[in-house]
């Protein structure tokens, strides 16, 4: 029986954020798109550092802006990454009536802690969820079954016990080898659709 349904923030829960601060940068500081692009989703400094903790948040955007070459703080581009992000309502609604219908919610996410805050300012979405695991605070990434391990222990679930939807197929794929149910989240008709399937009621 499923117990706990995990949900991604980018994506899913909220939308356009990445796509929103990418554009944003790129117009506003006079950059090629494929440059923020680079820093923001591709760098091993996001990556495998900012997103697990092990460099600070003044780091990364100092890197950041030297890579760029412009005159900005941390705290400016933060804002600037915290407007460009809208609530999935759709998405909202659907963690709330699970959880009113007696379902755990959970976040699982590879993030950063500024990005979590401003977030968390700006929609109080942690509101929403039982137990919220972050990269940055644990120190690995999805799709390490190691991240998933933590979230059964806070979540006091077993992995048949959780429903995981995320936007990557490599997540999807390390999930269900750890023994999660999951859905890859294309639009949330279909993650619905998918729930329903599993037995979960959605109604």
């Amino acid at each position: 029986m499923i117990k706990a349904i995990v949900f991604d923030l980018d994506g899913v829960y909220f939308k356009n954020g990445k796509k929103n601060f990418m554009n944003n940068v790129s117009r506003k500081y006079n950059i090629p798109r494929e440059e923020v692009k680079y820093v923001f989703l591709k760098s091993d400094e996001m990556n495998k550092y900012y997103k697990t903790g092990k460099i600070s948040g003044d780091e990364f955007w100092k890197w950041a802006t030297d890579v760029w070459e412009i005159e900005a703080t941390k705290d400016e581009l933060i804002e600037l990454l915290g407007e460009g992000y809208e609530i999935n309502q759709e998405a909202v609604d659907l963690c709330r009536k699970l959880r009113k219908n007696g379902y755990k919610t959970l976040v699982c996410s590879n993030n950063f802690k500024e990005r979590i805050e401003i977030l968390q300012k700006r929609f109080g979405f942690m509101d929403d969820f039982d137990v919220c695991i972050f990269s940055c605070d644990v120190g690995t990434l999805k799709p390490n079954k190691r991240i998933f391990e933590i979230l059964c222990e806070k979540a006091n679930v077993k992995p048949s016990e959780v429903f995981l939807v995320d936007d990557d197929e490599r997540i999807i794929s390390s999930a269900k080898k750890f023994g999660f149910h999951t859905s890859h989240c294309t639009n949330l008709k279909e993650f619905v659709n998918d729930l329903r399937d599993a037995g979960v009621k959605v109604d």
